[in-house]
């Protein structure tokens, strides 16, 4: 068994000094915006707007054990504390009541919440945060298109327009353009192309990096790292895209993984089941993900994080605007929508020759059922994990129904 990469802790630490310096910024005047993690957060970058995102700040939440109470504070005030969890966490920050228990000093009050219309129960989180004195919700459609492109992976980095639909991108490049506008106004901070330019050039840099990596680890056997570093690896870097440090902190993930790869280095020496985890991060359990390594050699080798971040972002054109726009119009498609996402997921369990997956199923899951269609039509066995990635409360025991699942896949003691 290896020891934590160093790349994780590195940036674990860079995560936590730069919220301390945000929040510092906020105390001084600065405007902050909370956005969602599928919103164009390479705008706030240019501009040099501090975010938080969304889902971010809940998984802290969720990891200090600390969602209860602030399910609780939504209960309090009459608003359910059973829906969308993962999107809520953030809105019980605003009534916060004890903020020396609050998570790395808690949340500041942000200005602006950015995110698309995507679910009744979304939209009306986001209502909430508008209602709130000195916030404003900037809403973005979310646009669908009938035709469905095949092997939408292949196209996205080049051919986009033509994968997502000149009419959808239409839609998304005039609400950007718009909102520019607004922030601008707002803000009083000026939109530089030139700078824009600069942030997508480094994205691109760091998404190719991102690449690189997840091929590294889908060939490489044993598998080399634990999921449990991968995530922070990669995502931690990727709150900070369009930025010199993240580039760099996406390629060091990788020159680490290249090394372990070189030297034989496995995660669990003994793999002898190679496991896929679909959906979010169970934040409120991660030892959850190498609890099953000793018992039935069974190994966690892919989260969609790092392999969304090596097949969702890559966009190369001469209009940035619209690439940004083509980053973001299909990205909950990419996810969550069947065919986009079921084909997409079969593509990586074949990639990555994985024996089984893991399907967290929340309640707010969409496309769902087709995912573990898909995956049992290809021949890959598939358990469905009913549970909520940041709420507790919800699954019963996960640990003995994956370790019964395992036991029937041929896991066990050697």
């Amino acid at each position: 068994m290896t020891g934590r990469l160093a790349s994780a802790t590195a940036a674990t630490a860079h995560q936590r000094e730069w919220f301390a310096r945000m929040r510092e910024e906020v105390e001084g005047g600065a405007p902050l915006a909370l956005v969602n993690a599928d919103a164009p957060q390479e705008i706030f970058r240019t501009m040099g707007i501090p975010y938080v995102v969304n889902q971010w700040w809940a998984s802290i939440v969720a990891a200090k054990r600390q969602t209860p109470r602030y399910l609780g504070l939504l209960k309090e005030r009459g608003y359910p504390d059973y829906i969308e969890q993962y999107s809520a966490t953030s809105l019980a920050s605003a009534f916060e009541t004890d903020p020396a228990q609050a998570p790395w000093g808690g949340l500041p009050k942000p200005t602006i919440v950015l995110g698309e219309t995507t679910g009744d129960a979304s939209r009306k989180i986001f209502d909430v945060w508008d209602a709130q004195p000195g916030v404003t919700y900037y809403a973005l459609e979310s646009a669908a298109e009938n035709a469905v492109p095949e092997r939408w992976w292949e196209l996205m980095p080049h051919r986009w327009e033509e994968a997502i639909g000149s009419t959808r991108l239409d839609l998304m490049t005039g609400e950007l353009t718009g909102f520019i506008r607004y922030l601008e106004l707002t803000t009083g901070r000026v939109f530089s192309e030139t700078r824009f330019r600069e942030v997508m050039a480094l994205v691109n840099e760091q998404q190719e990096w991102n690449r690189r990596t997840r091929d590294l680890i889908a060939a490489a056997r044993p598998c080399p790292i634990a999921v449990t570093d991968g995530i922070p690896s990669v995502m931690v870097p990727q709150w900070h895209r369009g930025t010199e440090w993240a580039r760099d902190a996406a390629r060091a993930f990788h020159d680490e993984v290249r090394e372990r790869v070189d030297a034989g280095v496995g995660v669990f020496e003994d793999e002898r089941l190679r496991l896929m985890w679909i959906g979010r991060g169970l934040w409120f359990d991660l030892d959850f993900y190498r609890r099953f390594q000793e018992s039935h050699g069974a190994v966690f080798v892919w989260s969609m994080y790092l392999a969304i971040a090596a097949d969702g972002y890559l966009r190369y054109g001469d209009d940035p605007l619209r690439a940004l726009a083509a980053r973001f119009a299909a990205f909950s498609d990419q996810l969550y929508t069947p065919p986009w996402s079921s084909e997409w997921y079969v593509k990586e369990a074949r990639h990555h020759g994985v024996d089984g997956v893991v399907h967290l199923v929340s309640d707010d899951a969409r496309g769902g059922y087709f995912t573990t269609r898909a995956l049992r039509a290809a021949g890959i066995p598939v358990l469905e994990l009913h549970a909520d990635n940041v709420d507790a409360r919800k699954g019963g025991d996960l640990t003995s129904q994956l370790s019964a699942w395992l036991d029937e896949l041929g896991g066990g003691k050697a």
